[in-house]
């Protein structure tokens, strides 16, 4: 057959890309960070509203790309149960809670636990399925946890447990 009578652009008009993985089950998360997925489908929303007001879309992949990420969140919304800390009463470690923690050198770190989606190492912000969250869940002020690192396990002394800053 001819080269000539082959349509290279076939499917051109929808890329396909491979969907993005929606863990099974709830999608636990603060009152915060629900907000913080509503803001995020908000915005995925005005960014596939401006690929589509381009006046040259010939290429479709941002715009496949943004509509996948929107089914995504909007998956993330649709499972979201919000857990609200401010209930807790603070005698032990729990979802939502701010935990101050203390090294055997003495530097106190302070971390929170939050959904899946809120992690953030940088803010000291954990998801409830990390070793070191594992360790914290359920410990009182002045006990002593073991946070099995890959780097090798060490103990924290719980200092402090505090609702977290909204």
């Amino acid at each position: 057959m001819s080269r000539a009578f082959v349509n290279e652009d076939a499917g051109a008009d929808r890329p396909d890309l491979p969907e993005l993985p929606v863990p099974p089950g709830p999608n636990i998360v603060t009152p915060r960070g629900l907000a913080a997925l509503h803001a995020q489908i908000a915005r995925r929303q005005l960014d596939l509203a401006a690929l589509k007001d381009r006046p040259d879309r010939l290429d479709k992949l941002p715009e496949a790309a943004a509509e996948r990420d929107l089914r995504w969140l909007e998956a993330r919304l649709k499972a979201a149960v919000v857990i609200d800390p401010a209930g807790h009463d603070l005698s032990e470690v729990a979802f939502g809670l701010a935990v101050t923690v203390s090294d055997p050198d003495g530097r106190e770190t302070t971390y929170e636990i939050v959904g899946e989606d809120e992690a953030d190492a940088t803010r000291h912000r954990i998801a409830p399925n990390s070793p070191l969250a594992r360790a914290l869940l359920g410990a009182q002020v002045g006990d002593v946890v073991t946070w099995k690192r890959p780097s090798g396990p060490i103990d924290l002394e719980i200092v402090r447990i505090a609702h977290a800053d909204p």
